[in-house]
């Protein structure tokens, strides 16, 4: 009898390996990055506007691109936002660093620099980005904050955080009627000028933002995201042939929808992706390309902030969104 158990639970770890396993969300640190969406998609949905997650500037001083964890743009206000997506107890520092004691089991103190002098960095670096662009901002249009999101975060003497942190009571607790809040973060932001000057720089602003460079992003099942930067696919050679034109250069966004076999085992992917085109946002219907690959295809991916390239299956993937 427990043989045939056990030759049961055999068989069916394996039916679920090789015929679902494309349902199963490849275990990877996706935290940060998911508390970065998170974020941007309450913003939206309680202040409007539009938010830019995961940008990577360039900035000419260090040679380097500066990460920007989101930008959010609504009617002629704009605010840098940094997420620290921290767990334990923090205290403010004199010079206005943080210190983190963890809560986990093991007791460890985690140092973190200033970061409303980092995010005041990056909003300088922005605005010059926007102005090598071609557009040219009124000053104080854009504002700077930090918004700690994890519920696991306990502030020690939260009267010590400056204005511009928002702690993770305050996010729990804010409403779109919130006059505390973000909506105090836009006050007297750009309130010179015609509607036209104002409805003007808006566009403008949308478009470079919309194609400035991003970190990559997967999007995963589950309503979960990835950031970090695409390798290349790993396949049989038809199918590594057949994705030759998927570069970055050429194609912005990937789209992976199954197919079956019988109505029960995936046994091929359609991917759909569309060629970049600058003079819009988006694709039509009608721009979309389509080509079909073995369910087995996988993508490497370096995460952000990590030296490590993970393995992912197509299969597992909703989409998949390269930057330039």
């Amino acid at each position: 009898m427990w043989i045939e158990i056990l030759c049961g639970l055999v068989i069916y770890r394996l039916f679920r390996r090789f015929f679902f396993d494309d349902g199963k969300i490849l275990s990877v640190e996706t935290s940060d990055s998911q508390a970065l969406f998170s974020v941007a998609s309450r913003l939206e949905k309680l202040y409007g506007g539009k938010s830019y997650v995961g940008l990577r500037i360039p900035d000419p001083d260090t040679g380097s691109r500066q990460n920007i964890d989101l930008v959010l743009v609504a009617r002629g206000k704009a605010v840098v936002i940094s997420v620290k997506n921290l767990a334990g107890f923090v205290s403010v520092n004199a010079d206005g660093s943080w210190s983190c004691l963890s809560d986990h089991k093991r007791k460890t103190t985690e140092h973190h620099p200033n970061p409303i002098m980092q995010a005041r960095m990056t909003v300088s670096i922005l605005e010059e980005y926007i102005q090598r662009r071609g557009v040219t901002l009124p000053e104080g249009y854009f504002s700077c904050k930090v918004i700690v999101p994890n519920p696991k975060f306990c502030a020690i003497g939260s009267n010590q955080f400056p204005p511009e942190v928002i702690t993770y009571e305050q996010w729990a607790h804010m409403k779109p009627e919130s006059k505390n809040m973000l909506s105090d973060w836009f006050r007297g932001t750009f309130q010179r000028g015609t509607k036209e000057m104002k409805e003007s720089i808006h566009q403008e602003l949308n478009f470079i933002l919309s194609t400035a460079p991003m970190w990559d992003r997967l999007e995963l099942k589950g309503n979960k995201y990835v950031l970090g930067e695409f390798m290349e696919f790993k396949g049989r050679q038809e199918d590594i042939q057949a994705l030759r034109n998927v570069r970055r250069s050429q194609v912005g966004r990937l789209i992976i929808q199954k197919t079956s076999m019988f109505g029960l085992a995936p046994s091929n992917l359609h991917v759909l992706y569309t060629l970049r085109d600058y003079r819009s946002e988006g694709a039509s219907a009608s721009e979309w390309m389509e080509m079909t690959v073995s369910s087995s295809t996988e993508i490497l991916f370096l995460l952000q902030n990590s030296s490590k390239v993970r393995k992912f299956k197509l299969s597992s993937l909703v989409s998949m969104s390269l930057s330039v």
